[in-house]
């Protein structure tokens, strides 16, 4: 009973490492890519700056989690790597949602061998935060300004 056990704990462990890498990047080019930059240097834009250049509309989404803010944060990042890889410094960010996994996970009880297990299955409601954004090319870019922290009062 321990190594039934033992293995669907593995099993599930397994599915879990493996759609936790479930994050992709699609993208159409719209003008000529330059060499390559390091992604710290592309920015992020709500509207184009003046003499901006579109190269590529990007979309990217996340590893399967649960909605977090981290989700986003990194389907943002991955804009900006793949911006960056097509010699864009700056990214239009035309917005961020959240879809469905497209695995579902559960855990549950089965039979094994001539064993047979019963139990309770819980189903893990997952999501993918997704990102769109156009790859540009800024001729002088600004740093962007960004506003002060707010301050939290202590209690």
């Amino acid at each position: 009973m321990k190594t039934t056990t033992t293995f669907r704990w593995t099993a599930a462990a397994a599915v879990l490492l493996l759609v936790a890498g479930c994050a992709s990047t699609s993208r159409v080019m719209l003008g000529q890519a330059r060499a390559p930059i390091d992604p710290a240097q592309v920015q992020v834009y709500s509207t184009p700056p003046a003499g901006s250049v579109e190269i590529a509309q990007l979309e990217s989404s996340s590893a399967v989690g649960f909605g977090t803010q981290g989700q986003t944060d990194a389907a943002v990042a991955r804009l900006k790597r793949d911006a960056a890889a097509l010699g864009a410094n700056g990214v239009i960010l035309m917005g961020v949602g959240s879809s469905g996994s497209p695995v579902g996970m559960s855990v549950g009880a089965g039979s094994y061998g001539s064993h047979v297990g019963g139990g309770l299955g819980i189903g893990i409601p997952t999501t993918q935060r997704k990102a769109a954004g156009v790859a540009i090319w800024v001729p002088n870019p600004q740093p962007v300004p960004r506003l002060p922290a707010q301050q939290i009062p202590a209690r």
